[in-house]
């Protein structure tokens, strides 16, 4: 079980259906937990539904994320410790903290899922409005924050070669997920004993941050990562130490991105179709330095040294970490307006279920065209309301298992 490539058949996937947590933003909460618009849940549910039968009729088992954290609640000593890192004298207040873990303890399994990842306001506690904390606050005050970007799955974990990444994430509405994926990841019989490459300290807070998103699997011996807002070079270091130590990788390439809500992951500007093929947002290669981190000289008590070079074209680079001659290069678009347009609405974010067979937005035409031209096989879905997230197939989904190629 394990992940050499992004291209492989895929076999195994996590998904989180849209639910309680996206009802929970408003005009005035929308820019904190980091999306740029409303969404209409019922519609984007209907569209996460199809991505999900999609898989499921192209042979993909697919996981849905409540469903594995009602698997682990299910024991109420897992369910007290969850609950009491969720819902804290921080978040509640000194008087609320015992009511409302009293409240979520006596919910069944699959309610108190919906709860920790949706949230709970004051008015869902009986009794909570009727002291100081809970009457200043109001009905609709949240005492457990909701995790709204909770349906892309890609970024608290990520799955690569034997292991995975917890990843510590960047921004304050996200950090939370990170508890429930290692609740899964420690007692889920069916996901549990997989080496941690990064994020393995029970940690709240890191600086140095990582997010799935910015992890491309290249090859068998390969990584790219991308340096970005959220993945600091910090922790693009100190990954590459850790599989450069197990013997997984030869070499990580490390991609400087601009920061930006446009750009906030590697894979919202390239992702990988093919064997000898990539989607890419043709600006990329002149806005991106890449370095070339391999591993150099034993550090003795100094621990590991890195040998790094700076890569003079990003996607000869990225040609020879995938191992082809001729590396295909599909763009987005076919002038800078409809290539920044189609970028923006996830047309690099594409995912691969098989060798040439990707997963795409039906939105962004001009890029599934050019990828049918290039002989890719592309599925579509629909995708009026999943992009307000600002997040693609690729996002939406934690891949667990692919066929070596």
């Amino acid at each position: 079980m394990s992940i050499t490539s992004e291209v492989g058949r895929l076999r195994e996937v996590i998904l989180h259906r849209p639910g309680l947590e996206l009802k929970r933003l408003t005009p005035a909460n929308k820019d904190m937990l980091l999306f740029d618009e409303l969404i209409w849940v019922s519609k984007a549910q209907e569209e996460h539904d199809s991505f999900a039968r999609l898989l499921r009729d192209r042979g993909v088992a697919v996981r849905l994320f409540a469903e594995l954290v009602t698997d682990v609640v299910t024991d109420a000593e897992i369910a007290a410790e969850v609950i009491a890192r969720r819902a804290t004298e921080d978040t509640c207040g000194v008087e609320l903290v015992d009511r409302v873990r009293g409240f979520l303890s006596d919910l069944p399994p699959a309610d108190l899922a919906d709860h920790l990842i949706g949230g709970l306001t004051v008015d869902e506690v009986p009794g909570a409005g009727e002291g100081f904390v809970g009457g200043v606050l109001g009905p609709t005050a949240f005492l457990v924050p909701p995790l709204p970007n909770a349906v892309f799955t890609r970024d608290p974990s990520a799955h690569l070669y034997g292991g995975r990444i917890l990843s510590p994430m960047h921004k304050p509405a996200r950090q939370p997920e990170r508890l429930l994926w290692r609740t899964v990841y420690a007692h889920h019989p069916d996901l549990a004993g997989r080496p941690l490459w990064y994020g393995d300290r029970d940690a709240d807070y890191f600086p140095a941050t990582i997010e799935g998103g910015d992890v491309l699997v290249l090859g068998d011996r390969a990584i790219a990562v991308g340096v970005s807002e959220r993945t600091s070079p910090i922790a693009v270091e100190n990954l590459a130490a850790r599989l450069f130590a197990a013997d997984e990788v030869d070499f990580v390439l490390a991609v400087e991105l601009p920061v930006g809500r446009g750009t906030m992951h590697l894979d919202t500007v390239m992702s990988l179709l093919d064997r000898d093929a990539i989607v890419v947002w043709p600006r990329l290669p002149s806005v991106a330095r890449t370095h070339r981190i391999e591993p150099g000289r034993s550090g003795g008590a100094a621990g590991p040294t890195m040998a790094v070079r700076e890569e003079p074209d990003l996607l000869r680079a990225v040609a020879e970490a995938m191992s082809v001659d001729d590396l295909r290069v599909i763009t987005t678009g076919e002038d800078e307006v409809a290539s920044d347009r189609e970028q923006w609405d996830d047309g690099n974010n594409t995912l691969a279920i098989g060798p040439g067979e990707v997963i795409a937005y039906e939105r962004n035409t001009d890029t599934n065209r050019r990828m049918r031209d290039a002989g890719i096989t592309v599925h579509e879905i629909s995708s009026y309301e999943l992009p307000r997230g600002r997040g693609g197939p690729r996002c939406m989904s934690c891949p667990v298992v692919r066929d070596p190629l």
